[in-house]
C-alpha cells in the first residue's frame, strides 16, 4: 500500500509539473469593488452575454445598476442567463434587457442595430465579447469563414452600426475582447476565408489579430473629438465554454480538466478587465491601448501596425458592405 501510495503521488506530482509548463499560473486577479450605484443610468450592450465571461460581466455591471442589453444568437439560453442574473444580484439594482443578435449573419446584425438605434438615444459602453474558437471549417450566412466572420467582421459592422448612440453618450465606451493568441496570427489578405486552406488555431488567432487591429484603426478615426474611447483586452485564459470544439483524447480527459481546474480563471475572473475598462474613472479618455490584469499591456508590432490596420478596415469595409 506505501509503495502504491508513493508511486501515485510521484506520478502525479510529474502530471502536475508537466501540466504547469503546458498552463502556466496565471497572474492573480484581484475581483474589483466600485461604488453600488456607480453605473446607474447607463446603458451598455454585451454581446454573447448568454454564458461565459460575458455572462459575469453582464451580472456584475447590473449589480452596479447599469441598464444591460444582452445580444446574443441563443434566445432561449439568454433569457434563462438573465433569470440567472436577476435573481443573483436581487432587488433595487440595474436592468436586463434580452435582444437577438447573431453575428454570423450580417442582416441579423443590421436588425438588431436598426432596433437598437431606435429604442436606445445613447448607448454608454459597448462590449464585443462573443465569439467563437478553433470550430470546424464552417462559413457565415455571407459565406465568410466562421472565426473571421463572427469574431471581427460581425463586431466591425455592430460597431460601425452603433456609433451614433455611443457619440451620443457622454463618454462612450468600446470594450474588444481579444486574445493573446493574436501573437500566432497574421491578416491572410490575399485568403481572408481560408477557401485554400484551413487551420483552425490559424484563423483563430487571426481574428483575434483582427480586433486589435481593428481596435486600434477605430481608435485613431474617431480621435479624441468624438468623445469615445475604444480599447482590447485579453481577459487570459478561462473556463468556458469557448472551447467547446477542442478534442481532448478519451484517455488524456482526466489530466486536462485537472489542468483546467488548477490553472484556469473562471469566468468572473475573466471578467475583470472588461469591467475594469468598462466602469473604471481610471481608463475616462485612455483609447487605443491594450489591457491585461487591469492594466495596460504591450502588443508586438503586428498588431500596432498602421498600414494593416488601414487595409484591414478597408478590406472589412467592402466584405461587410459599407463600400462597393
Amino acid at each position: 500500500m506505501t509503495t502504491a501510495v508513493i508511486i501515485a503521488a510521484v506520478v502525479g506530482g510529474g502530471v502536475l509539473l508537466i501540466m504547469r509548463r503546458i498552463f502556466p499560473r496565471q497572474k492573480a486577479v484581484e475581483l474589483l469593488r466600485y461604488h453600488a450605484d456607480m453605473m446607474r443610468g447607463k446603458t451598455v450592450v454585451v454581446t454573447g452575454a448568454n454564458c461565459g465571461i460575458g455572462k459575469a460581466v453582464a451580472g456584475e455591471l447590473v449589480k452596479l445598476q447599469a441598464r444591460v442589453i444582452m445580444a446574443c444568437r441563443d434566445r432561449e439560453s439568454a433569457e434563462q442567463a438573465a433569470r440567472d442574473i436577476r435573481k443573483e444580484a436581487g432587488p433595487n439594482t440595474g436592468e436586463v434587457i434580452v435582444k437577438h443578435l447573431d453575428l454570423a449573419s450580417l442582416s441579423s446584425v443590421r436588425e438588431f442595430c436598426e432596433v437598437i438605434n431606435k429604442e436606445e438615444s445613447k448607448i454608454d459602453v459597448l462590449i464585443n465579447n462573443a465569439g467563437v474558437y478553433q470550430c470546424p471549417y464552417t462559413k457565415t450566412v455571407e459565406g465568410f469563414e466562421l472565426q473571421f466572420g463572427v469574431n471581427h467582421l460581425g463586431h466591425f459592422l455592430l460597431t460601425h452600426l452603433l456609433l451614433d448612440r455611443l457619440k451620443a453618450a457622454e463618454a462612450g465606451r468600446v470594450v474588444v475582447v481579444s486574445s493573446k493568441l493574436y501573437k500566432y496570427g497574421h491578416i491572410n489578405f490575399d485568403d481572408p476565408n481560408s477557401e485554400r486552406g484551413y487551420d483552425k488555431a490559424f484563423c483563430y488567432s487571426q481574428s483575434k489579430l483582427a480586433n486589435l487591429l481593428f481596435c486600434m484603426e477605430l481608435s485613431r478615426r474617431l480621435g479624441v473629438a468624438s468623445g469615445v474611447t475604444v480599447n482590447a483586452v485579453s481577459p487570459g485564459i478561462v473556463r468556458t465554454r469557448l472551447g467547446r470544439h477542442i478534442h481532448i483524447p478519451m484517455l488524456a480527459r482526466p489530466l486536462f480538466y485537472l489542468a483546467v481546474l488548477a490553472f484556469f480563471r473562471n469566468a468572473l475572473q475573466g471578467a475583470q478587465t472588461l469591467l475594469y475598462l468598462a466602469c473604471s474613472p481610471l481608463v475616462e479618455g485612455v483609447s487605443g491601448r491594450y489591457f491585461a490584469d487591469c492594466a495596460e499591456d504591450t502588443l508586438l508590432d503586428k498588431a500596432t501596425d498602421v498600414q494593416a490596420a488601414k487595409r484591414l478596415w478597408e478590406m472589412s469595409e467592402r466584405m461587410v458592405g459599407l463600400t462597393e
